[in-house]
């Protein structure tokens, strides 16, 4: 099964644009993840890039930044591409559903419960009982922040 989960930080705003033929949401960021401390306390991150598309993708510019917090969950993907005569792979995370972080301390959180939007079922009842499903929009008068 490819799954991924990725809990960290926005190292980029994500950079939206919109499919010439569809005129679909394209969303690309890149994520900072901690890694576990090494043997002398040092501690390091990897900056995983990661695409989403849609809802989703517009759901990311419109509430994320550089710096907030973020949760998602989708699936490793790999393409390549031919540029200047090179072939250049490239390796990144789809992300299908994104999260706030509970208990985000930059205001852009939602608390102790979760708010999340993409597919997938949620764990945890959000504190102001609302969850957007793929597809739909949430009104601004209904997010809590």
């Amino acid at each position: 099964m490819n799954q991924v989960q990725l809990v960290g930080r926005l190292s980029r705003d994500p950079q939206v644009s919109y499919s010439a033929a569809t005129q679909n949401a394209i969303a690309n960021f890149s994520v900072a993840v901690d890694r576990a401390p090494d043997r002398d306390g040092n501690r390091q991150a990897d900056f995983i890039n990661c695409v989403s598309f849609g809802k989703t993708a517009e759901f990311l510019e419109k509430y994320f930044s550089k710096g907030k917090p973020i949760a998602l969950t989708g699936r490793i993907q790999t393409r390549n591409y031919e540029k200047n005569g090179q072939k250049v792979y490239v390796t990144e995370v789809v992300a299908e559903r994104v999260e706030f972080v509970p208990g985000d301390k930059s205001g852009s959180g939602s608390g102790s419960g979760q708010s999340t939007f993409g597919g997938g079922q949620k764990t945890d009842e959000p504190p102001f009982g609302f969850e957007a499903k793929d597809g739909e929009l949430i009104p601004d008068d209904d997010i809590p922040f």
